[in-house]
């Protein structure tokens, strides 16, 4: 068998080099040079001769053109499959990342043993040997009578396995694991890891498996490898959420086959990852007694809204420089709020340090929350408790005015089924029809929703 060709690409101009060097002879950056496979083209694709092009394709008017439902099976763990729309799809390719032992293994290991008592299932673990992940099903408590387990990370024998067994779903742990013999690099680099993830992708959409493939993350909580590799899977997955803690979050980044931003809850047990039924009583802290800087928020997490308990510490700063801290919130967004609250409601903090939380871990990035972070603010800073039973959300802008957020409906009566009684909201709203045991309270300015908590 001749030996594959390889050639030098640049990540960042695409430029090609035929040897490996430090710097980029074409843009000239440093260390952007990964190897690649040189693909050989046939000996008459440009020969000039029609008889040698390949026929074309049909076109197809978009309207005639059958719209059928992508189907799905469940893998028997709730959570996971609302994260991934519904269940997993035949022939996608999902992409799941995350922390050293936070639990990417521990999950796919209880799905693939749920779903191998009705489909044929393969796991390929690269990391682990057989006897490790036995010990791992002994020690969760799962009979794993009908799994099948391939301990290998040689790319050419994974695929010989999963053509001759044709399972229907496959997990691959993990993809930094693997290599071909077309290149010469170690396992783990840019050029493997592109390289196993397009055969891997190309597999499934030919035989109709469904493939599972576990990512490292870097030490920014990024997905190891190139960027592209995002690009060629069908679902990307993170785990969030810290490995101390009892509680693991999922959320979907990609999503082909369904809503992106959606969240899946968990909670680490001795058997497992168990899905949690009501995560908002997560993110709620149980005090006493009301204190201040705290602050009820409803968000919206894909299509399941979430109580979120936003916390902020107000305190003089001993340096002339005083800081602002956020965890779980965008910390550009607490500056420009804080300069708002000054400017329109003529409350200073300049002077303060500010530290802003989101409990439970989770991350909440719109900005519906900036009504909730400015009264967690006032409340810290006047050391006096928002009303009992409070829930707020809502858009503040530049010029001070409350903005709408999207299904404010669904907010309130995820506050109303928990048992809040108050709800300080964007005028544009407020519901048409009253809810039972609710009172609403509309606002179109930050100064107005001060006044109106001062008097609660």
């Amino acid at each position: 068998m001749a030996k594959a060709k390889i050639q030098y690409t640049c990540t960042e101009c695409g430029g090609i080099s035929s040897k490996w060097a430090g710097k980029c002879p074409a843009c000239g950056q440093w260390n952007t040079l990964v190897e690649t496979l040189v693909e050989s083209a046939p000996a008459n694709r440009f020969s000039g001769n029609r008889q040698g092009l390949a026929q074309t394709a049909p076109v197809l008017s978009l309207s005639d053109i059958d719209a059928i439902d992508v189907p799905r099976f469940h893998s028997g763990i709730g959570e996971f499959d609302r994260v991934l729309g519904g269940g997993l799809v035949p022939g996608g390719v999902v992409l799941i990342g995350g922390d050293p032992g936070i639990g990417k293994s521990t999950l796919l290991l209880q799905a693939l043993v749920n779903l191998a008592s009705s489909k044929n299932v393969l796991y390929v673990s690269g990391e682990e040997s057989g006897s490790q992940v036995a010990l791992r099903a002994k020690r969760l408590g799962l009979t794993a009578a009908n799994l099948q387990l391939q301990a290998e990370i040689q790319l050419e024998k994974i695929l010989g396995t999963l053509s001759e067994h044709k399972p229907e779903v496959a997990v691959i742990d993990s993809i930094q694991t693997l290599y071909s013999d077309a290149l010469t690099s170690a396992p783990g680099s840019v050029a493997q890891v592109r390289e196993c993830a397009a055969q891997l992708t190309r597999f499934a959409k030919q035989s109709g498996t469904t493939i599972i493939m576990v990512g490292h993350v870097t030490k920014e909580g990024a997905l190891a490898g190139p960027r592209v590799l995002e690009h060629i899977v069908d679902t990307v997955l993170y785990f969030e959420g810290d490995t101390h803690s009892s509680f693991r979050l999922i959320r979907a980044f990609k999503n082909r086959f369904g809503a992106v931003n959606e969240l899946g809850v968990f909670a680490m047990t001795e058997k497992g990852l168990k899905g949690v039924s009501n995560p908002s009583a997560l993110f709620l802290s149980q005090h006493e007694r009301q204190i201040a800087g705290s602050c009820v928020m409803a968000t919206l997490e894909g299509m399941r809204p979430l109580l979120v308990e936003i916390q902020a510490l107000v305190d003089t700063s001993p340096t002339p420089n005083a800081r602002r801290l956020s965890v779980g919130l965008e910390q550009n967004r607490l500056a420009m709020l804080l300069a708002v609250m000054h400017r329109h409601a003529n409350i200073a903090a300049y002077d303060q340090d500010v530290f802003i939380n989101a409990v439970g871990g989770v991350r909440i990035s719109e900005p519906a929350a900036d009504l909730a972070v400015l009264l967690a603010i006032h409340s810290s800073l006047r050391n006096k408790p928002l009303p009992r039973g409070l829930v707020v959300f809502g858009e503040v802008g530049l010029a001070g005015e409350i903005r709408p957020a999207p299904r404010g409906q669904d907010r309130l009566r995820e506050a109303v089924k928990l048992g809040f009684s108050i709800a300080l909201i964007p005028k544009s709203n407020a519901p048409k029809q009253p809810f039972e045991g609710l009172t609403v309270i509309g606002v179109e300015r930050i100064d107005e929703a001060f006044d109106r908590i001062r008097e609660l």
